[in-house]
């Protein structure tokens, strides 16, 4: 038996979830219920669910009890999951932002890490995977009316390290569509703004991102449903998730029936926004106007 390991230079989350996995796919072959499982750690059944979702840390010792429960006795396969399960505690790059992130927003970016799909509804802004930099500064302080301290500092980072994982592994698919109204929206100078659509028509030629605009014509209905996310696990058979982002904090809806609400809402969405191909000519044209 050979334990399956995460890309290099994954984080915690993804190897949480990958252990999770790996654990559930073992409890399954042997026919275990989660009840029996959560028995043998001391815990509830709950706690194992949360285990195999990779949602929280892993204990070693409870890890060490699920494989004996399990019937793993090589001792180098043990050793692979031991190790993989130091390694979904240690702390992810985003937590050495400290204070600057708000630990909502950091289990947002653990999430984020670890999905193979991403796929973005946004009514406001340019979504912060697309942002350039100038843009992305604009944006935190409030059009420079907030000082470029530390914090914004280290928020303007995150947001570029978050790109560089969708820039560099074209196994990640982005798919994002974009209400009109948030790609004209005038954010710092025409300078700004002609290189913020520049980078929007330029990333919508990459192989892994698809982008769409919902056009003005289609009305107020298209944004009825207001910004948000939705996270694909495909390679650990995980339920998508949906991340609402509100002004104090984010929500994760995790039941099937309302992700499955977002999901008709995107599908929906997707079919009454310009084409792709229609979307860079738009685009084109936004920038033509910033020239004149």
């Amino acid at each position: 038996m050979s334990v399956a390991q995460p890309e290099p230079g994954s984080g915690p989350t993804v190897r949480r979830i990958l252990l999770g996995y790996q654990l559930r796919q073992l409890r399954e072959s042997k026919g275990i219920s989660r009840a029996d499982a959560a028995y043998k750690i001391r815990g509830s059944e709950s706690k194992i669910s949360r285990v195999e979702l990779g949602r929280v840390g892993f204990k070693i010792r409870d890890v060490e009890d699920l494989l004996t429960f399990y019937g793993v006795e090589d001792p180098a396969v043990r050793a692979s999951f031991l190790t993989l399960a130091r390694e979904a505690n240690e702390p992810g790059w985003w937590q050495k932002y400290g204070e600057s992130l708000p630990a909502w927003f950091q289990s947002y970016v653990g999430m984020e890490e670890a999905a193979t799909q991403l796929r973005v509804y946004e009514t406001q802004f340019v979504p912060g995977l697309l942002q350039t930099e100038d843009y992305a500064r604009e944006v935190i302080t409030r059009g420079g009316k907030k000082k470029l301290d530390d914090t914004a500092r280290d928020r303007i980072a995150t947001r570029m390290r978050r790109q560089e994982r969708i820039r560099k592994n074209r196994n990640v698919k982005l798919w994002v569509i974009i209400d009109e109204p948030a790609v004209r929206r005038p954010v710092g100078t025409p300078a700004i703004m002609r290189a913020q659509l520049q980078h929007l028509y330029e990333l919508s030629h990459e192989p892994n991102i698809t982008l769409q605009i919902v056009p003005f014509h289609q009305g107020v209905f298209a944004a009825e449903t207001g910004s948000f996310t939705i996270l694909r696990y495909p390679e650990y058979d995980l339920p998508d998730i949906v991340y609402v982002e509100q002004l104090t904090g984010g929500i994760f809806q995790e039941k099937r029936s309302d992700v499955e609400q977002y999901t008709m809402a995107l599908e929906w969405l997707a079919v009454v926004a310009e084409r792709p191909e229609q979307t860079r000519k738009l685009l084109q044209q936004m920038i033509r106007e910033l020239e004149d």
